[in-house]
């Protein structure tokens, strides 16, 4: 035999030196719930091992992770139903306790890259991305309001926008918005491929934004495709996005590889809530080893083509590679 592939494979050492892909720390965007009060943090029953935080809660554990090396968190609020109504204008008032606590996260920790969400969902009384009226999402008018939120967003100091809507013309609409207010430097990673997934199962129970009636699957991708998510990328690349994002990650690996050989922009995956639940009741079980199967996964997501990865195992692996 001349060829003989197992002799890369013969020891750890050998196996390390030829090894095609690698996931560090750095290449890891950690998604933080944030809750109101004070000196308060909940577990989600269904995601062991992630929280609810207060805002000072949120910023201990940011500080946490700044030590694993942890730099990029991707913050979600949860309000009480109290506060929402059909336009979401909490979400641009500039007392509510997110914009606050992205404004004090900067303060603290300057160095660290603070995205966040836009879209209508956690503040709207509908539970939906978009204006409901007569059971229809209306796309043109819910940019105004995403508008706004992107700005208040901005003025509190987030360094990345991440549109998690799927509106038509968002990207170009939060664009001009943001520079027209001279937030010219604020980054948009655009969720370009967002499928209507069963996935995000336990990301409503963390922020209690499910809809109240209907579904997503006016304005989220159907599953079924990937051509239509080349659309969206080019889409969002002509409007202004500097990045790309593929949610669910683990299901839509093809897309992801999809993306990546079709842009010069960096492509982003989202491991969402279902995926980590998945493989962390299986090891609560003892069905699968928890850390192998996150090591396999993350390591899946960057070799299909993510430069960035948005995943609930960040702090997890930062652990795991500090040793």
């Amino acid at each position: 035999m001349l060829r003989r592939p197992r002799r890369n494979r013969k020891s750890q050492v050998i196996r390390d030196l030829v090894q095609e892909t690698q996931v560090a720390t750095h290449d890891l965007v950690f998604p933080m719930f944030l809750i109101n009060g004070i000196n308060n943090r909940e577990e989600v029953a269904s995601m062991p091992g992630i929280f609810r935080h207060t805002p000072d809660m949120l910023i201990d554990e940011i500080g946490e992770c700044v030590e694993l090396g942890i730099k990029t968190f991707d913050l979600f609020p949860s309000f009480d139903d109290k506060y929402k109504d059909k336009y979401a204008t909490i979400s641009y008032d500039e007392s509510n306790f997110y914009l606050k606590t992205i404004a004090e996260v900067k303060r603290q920790y300057p160095e660290v890259v603070v995205m966040t969400d836009v879209a209508m969902d956690p503040y709207s009384s509908d539970g939906h991305d978009g204006i409901v009226k007569n059971g229809e999402i209306l796309n043109d008018e819910t940019l105004e309001v995403l508008g706004k939120m992107a700005v208040a967003q901005a003025r509190a100091g987030a360094d990345i926008i991440g549109p998690s809507d799927m509106m038509d013309g968002r990207v170009e609409y939060l664009r001009d918005a943001l520079d027209d207010n001279g937030f010219e430097k604020v980054s948009i990673m655009s969720y370009t491929a967002k499928y209507a997934s069963s996935f995000y199962g336990p990301f409503r129970d963390a922020l209690d934004s499910a809809p109240k009636s209907g579904d997503k699957k006016t304005y989220q991708m159907d599953p079924a495709n990937a051509n239509e998510a080349l659309i969206e990328a080019e889409l969002d690349e002509l409007e202004g996005a500097d990045m790309l994002m593929v949610k669910p990650a683990m299901a839509y690996l093809d897309v992801i590889k999809l993306l990546a050989e079709n842009t010069q922009l960096p492509i982003a995956a989202y491991n969402v809530s279902g995926e980590y639940a998945m493989i962390k009741a299986a090891d609560q079980k003892g069905w699968l080893d928890g850390q192998q199967c996150m090591l396999e996964t993350l390591t899946a997501i960057r070799r299909a083509g993510a430069k960035i990865i948005l995943t609930y195992f960040a702090k997890e692996f930062a652990q795991l590679q500090k040793g």
